[in-house]
């Protein structure tokens, strides 16, 4: 994907793989000087699965939203990989991936973003916050940040944990059943990630697929 000087693209990939099914998906992203792509993966897996994107990121006033949620059960497999290289000043990143796994399935993301010598006053951002709802299921996660210039401003985060307790507590005090106070406050916490959808049909599909497999 090649994106022309001042282009804006949003790509959003629904990845609904067959549970005994393998894939694999690679995009390779190029942005001109004051481009703008988004991307949105949404997956529920496979046996296995693997969604890899590469965006070389010029600066020059290019803007890039690298999103992605997985939802997982059974046995399925999903492993989110992203790279994203900073060639040049003035560029931005905004990262954020959330998952859930239960029962028996794993789920992988690793994300790097590379600023290279150079690349001042670059603005580079990254999440991955997943949840873990069963015993077996298992999450891999591994952010990495390359800074190589001076003048930045780089973040990146990770937290794997369960439902806050005290929320689902609260929600149940108030008479709602325990399996949908869970289920709507696991479909909140991969909201976050859906809100950033831009066009708005597809935003109110990705949500409806939440929250179909969150059964909300």
């Amino acid at each position: 994907i090649k994106l022309a000087k001042g282009a804006k693209v949003e790509r959003i990939v629904f990845a609904d793989d067959h549970a005994e099914g393998v894939s694999v998906v690679d995009a390779t992203v190029e942005l001109a000087p004051d481009a703008a792509y988004a991307q949105t993966v949404l997956t529920h897996g496979a046996r296995r699965q693997r969604i890899e994107t590469r965006v070389a990121h010029p600066g020059a006033g290019a803007a890039l939203r690298l999103d992605g949620a997985y939802l997982l059960e059974g046995q399925h497999n999903a492993d989110l990989t992203t790279v994203v290289e900073h060639q040049g000043v003035d560029g931005t990143t905004s990262q954020l991936t959330k998952g859930v796994v239960r029962d028996q399935s794993r789920g992988v993301f690793q994300g790097r973003i590379v600023v290279a010598e150079g690349a001042d006053r670059t603005d580079a951002r990254m999440g991955h916050h997943a949840l873990i709802l069963s015993d077996k299921a298992e999450i891999d996660a591994k952010p990495e940040l390359l800074i190589f210039a001076d003048d930045v401003q780089c973040a990146h985060g990770n937290t794997i944990g369960a439902l806050d307790e005290d929320a689902l507590f609260y929600a149940e005090q108030r008479g709602m059943p325990a399996e949908v106070a869970r289920a709507l406050l696991t479909h909140a916490f991969v909201g976050e990630v859906i809100d950033r959808i831009e066009h708005e049909a597809v935003r109110e599909a990705a949500a409806a697929w939440a929250g179909q497999r969150l059964e909300v």
